[in-house]
């Protein structure tokens, strides 16, 4: 199920595992399979994870599976379940002819996100396993700027659509458009140059999954950051391709902590400490100082 410890390094790189926790993740690797039951766990996550690859939609548990690690491998145990799954996610992006740069680049997420949880804890680990889920089953992708993840249209971001006039009814495909970090500006030109490929590898490695919307939830797209950012930001400009995906009128619930550990990295930080270096961290920490809230909202526009 996993590599030897000799050829560990390699895969772990081909992941994007930051060059720090390799060490520990090849000592940890002889802990592992010395444990019968670690193991047994291991493969009973590989097997949830791998059931029914490529279907869209399928919730896996692997966040609660993880915490029943054994203690000395809690930190890093999601890798080696990860890295356990690798031969199954290849497979399946191979069987739809999918390149192995675009794999690559894909489940490089983990590398990523194991940097947000060493800037953030100071320590190796993963810091949101259940994300990763999506990667490794076939359902998200990395192209260029953005990542893209087949799934369906929800009920009220339907409704959204079928306002604007167009015939998608809630439940049919669209694809979620996602943001991620340590991946340079988001300029307008990336982000064309992103959704030019998607349509084309959409519609080359899916083609019975008709894609007519992308759908995005930030708190990127929360209106008033254009009180605080120049209106030729590149994240004003980012929120200016998107509809409203919500019924008129609806509240959201305040959702402060989400700009705060994405801008910052963690969301535990005290306002008081906030950096201002840039305008997106004067926007976030000076709203918040004032009294203000940040929402996360929700968009769409036409693929």
């Amino acid at each position: 199920m996993l590599p030897d410890a000799d050829t560990l390094p390699e895969t772990l790189l081909d992941l994007a595992v930051p060059h720090e926790d390799i060490n520990d993740l090849v000592a940890l690797r002889r802990t592992l399979t010395a444990d019968a039951g670690a193991m047994r766990l291991v493969q009973e996550c590989v097997e949830e994870l791998v059931r029914d690859i490529g279907e869209p939609g399928v919730e896996v548990p692997l966040a609660e599976r993880v915490a029943e690690a054994p203690v000395a491998l809690g930190p890093y145990f999601a890798v080696y379940v990860f890295v356990a799954a690798l031969p199954y996610t290849r497979s399946y992006h191979r069987e739809r002819g999918v390149t192995a740069d675009v794999s690559r680049r894909t489940l490089a997420d983990l590398g990523r996100n194991m940097a947000f949880h060493r800037r953030r804890h100071g320590r190796g680990g993963v810091e949101v396993p259940q994300w990763l889920t999506h990667h490794f089953r076939g359902e998200l992708y990395q192209l260029g700027r953005l990542q893209f993840e087949r799934a369906r249209l929800g009920q009220r971001t339907g409704r959204a659509v079928a306002r604007a006039g167009l015939d998608v009814a809630p439940g049919e495909p669209c694809l979620n458009l996602h943001i991620p970090d340590f991946q340079g500006p988001l300029s307008p030109a990336a982000c064309d140059r992103s959704l030019e490929l998607a349509r084309e590898f959409f519609a080359r490695h899916f083609p019975r999954e008709r894609y007519r919307v992308a759908v995005c939830h930030s708190w990127l797209l929360d209106p008033q950051l254009k009180q605080h950012l120049d209106p030729e930001s590149n994240i004003v400009r980012f929120q200016e391709r998107f509809e409203p995906g919500r019924d008129p009128g609806e509240e959201p619930e305040p959702e402060d902590t989400e700009p705060v550990r994405f801008v910052f990295g963690d969301p535990d930080l005290p306002l008081t400490g906030l950096p201002r270096r840039t305008s997106v961290e004067r926007a976030v920490g000076d709203h918040l100082r004032a009294g203000g809230h940040w929402y996360v909202r929700h968009g769409w526009f036409r693929l």
